[in-house]
C-alpha cells in the first residue's frame, strides 16, 4: 500500500488518488487467482511480467487480442451489477486469440471511470479474474484511469487486451478447407457482448431507464462464454483447419473471415435451436431474418471447420467439455454464406 502520497488539489479537480490505491488492495485478492508459473511480480507496478514457457515449441508464435465491453456496460449501470462484465472483456480478447490457435497466457484490463469507488472497481476486476481462471492465462496487470467530467460519476469503460502463445505448426491453416467439410457451431450463452447499440435502440436502454422487464435485462447481461479450454481440448485430437468467433457482424461477416477464397458456408438453420432472447430482440424491433444472423451469434458463439469424417468426434469432445455443440453446416462452391 502507498502511504503518505495524497494531493488535496487534485482531490478538488474530482480526482482521488488514494481510492485508486484501495482499489488495487482490495483487487488482489481476485487477481491472485489467476496466478500462473510465468507471472514474475505482483500487480502494482509500471508493468506487468511474464517468462513464457517456449519448451517444446519448435517456432513459438505470440497472438495478441484487444477489444473491450461495449454498451452493455450500460445495463451494468442499470442493474448496478458489476462483478460479470469483466468475464466478457477477457471473452472477447481470449476467443479471438484462441481463433488462431493460440493459447492465451497473460490479459491485462483498463477501467476508466468518473468517479473511483474502490469496492466497485475490485468487483470489476473480480469478474476479469474469473474470465482469465476461464481462459488459463494470468491477470498480470492494467490501469484504473479516474477522470472527471470525461465520464459521469457511476459510469466507466472497460477494455482489455490478451497476449496468447502457439507453435507456427500446430496454427489453424484455413489454405487446405475445401467443399465438404464440416462446420461445427459452440452454443454461446446469448447475446454475448455485441449488437447492444441496436438492443438498446429496441428496448429503450439507457445508463438510467429502460422499457424491458428486470429478468430481460438480466438474461442480456450474461457473461460470454469463454471458448478457449474446449478449442484447444479439440484442437489436440482433431484437425481443426479454421476458427470463427461469432461477433460483431454476425454469420456473415464472421465466418467468411476463416474460409479461403473460392469456399462458402452453406449453413443449416435447422441444426440448433435459436434462443429465445434472440426471437424477443427480433420480434419487438420487427428486425428482418438476415439482420439477426448478420449482427448477432443467434446462439453459436464460435465455429469451426473440420474434416467431415471428424464431425462426430469433435462434437463429442466439446460436448465432454461442457459445451453443448452440433454440425451447422458445410463449405462448398463459392463465397459468403448461405444460410
Amino acid at each position: 500500500m502507498v502511504k503518505d502520497s495524497r494531493s488535496k488539489s487534485y482531490e478538488q479537480a474530482g480526482v482521488d488518488v488514494t481510492a485508486g490505491y484501495k482499489a488495487v488492495e482490495l483487487m488482489k485478492e481476485h487477481i491472485s487467482k489467476t496466478r500462473t508459473p510465468g507471472v514474475l511480480d505482483e500487480v502494482g507496478g509500471f508493468s506487468g511480467m511474464f517468462k513464457p514457457d517456449f519448451k517444446g515449441l519448435k517456432e513459438p508464435v505470440l497472438v495478441s487480442g484487444t477489444d473491450g465491453v461495449g454498451t452493455k456496460l450500460m445495463l451494468a449501470f442499470l442493474l448496478d451489477k458489476h462483478d460479470t462484465v469483466g468475464i466478457d472483456c477477457v471473452a472477447m480478447s481470449v476467443n479471438d486469440v484462441i481463433c488462431c490457435g493460440a493459447k492465451p497466457i497473460f490479459f491485462l484490463d483498463y477501467i476508466a471511470c468518473g468517479k473511483n469507488t474502490p469496492e466497485k472497481i475490485a468487483l470489476i476486476v473480480k469478474g476479469v479474474s474469473e474470465g482469465c481462471v476461464q481462459a488459463g492465462c494470468a491477470l498480470i496487470g492494467g490501469e484504473t484511469a479516474e477522470m472527471p467530467g470525461f465520464y459521469p460519476p457511476d459510469e466507466y469503460d472497460l477494455a482489455g487486451f490478451a497476449v496468447g502463445l502457439a507453435d507456427k505448426a500446430a496454427l489453424p491453416d484455413k489454405t487446405t478447407i475445401a467443399p465438404g467439410d464440416a462446420i461445427i457451431g459452440l452454443s454461446s450463452s446469448g447475446v454475448h457482448s455485441n449488437g447492444f447499440s441496436l438492443i438498446r435502440k429496441i428496448f429503450g436502454i439507457t445508463s438510467k431507464t429502460s422499457e424491458v422487464s428486470r429478468d430481460i435485462l438480466e438474461e442480456l447481461l450474461t457473461p460470454t462464454v469463454i471458448y478457449v479450454k474446449p478449442i484447444l481440448a479439440l484442437m489436440e485430437q482433431v484437425k481443426v483447419k479454421s476458427i470463427s468467433h461469432i461477433t460483431g457482424g454476425g454469420f456473415y461477416e464472421n465466418i467468411p473471415r476463416s474460409l479461403p477464397r473460392g469456399v462458402s458456408a452453406v449453413i443449416d438453420r435447422a441444426a440448433w435451436q435459436v434462443p429465445d432472447i434472440f426471437r424477443e430482440i427480433q420480434r419487438a424491433g420487427s428486425v428482418p431474418e438476415r439482420d439477426m444472423f448478420n449482427t448477432f451469434n443467434m446462439g453459436i458463439g464460435m465455429s469451426a471447420v473440420v474434416p467431415a469424417e471428424s464431425a462426430d468426434r469433435a462434437v463429442e469432445i466439446l460436448t465432454s467439455c461442457g459445451v453443448k455443440a452440433a454440425v451447422i453446416g458445410q463449405t462448398g462452391e463459392g463465397e459468403g454464406v448461405t444460410m
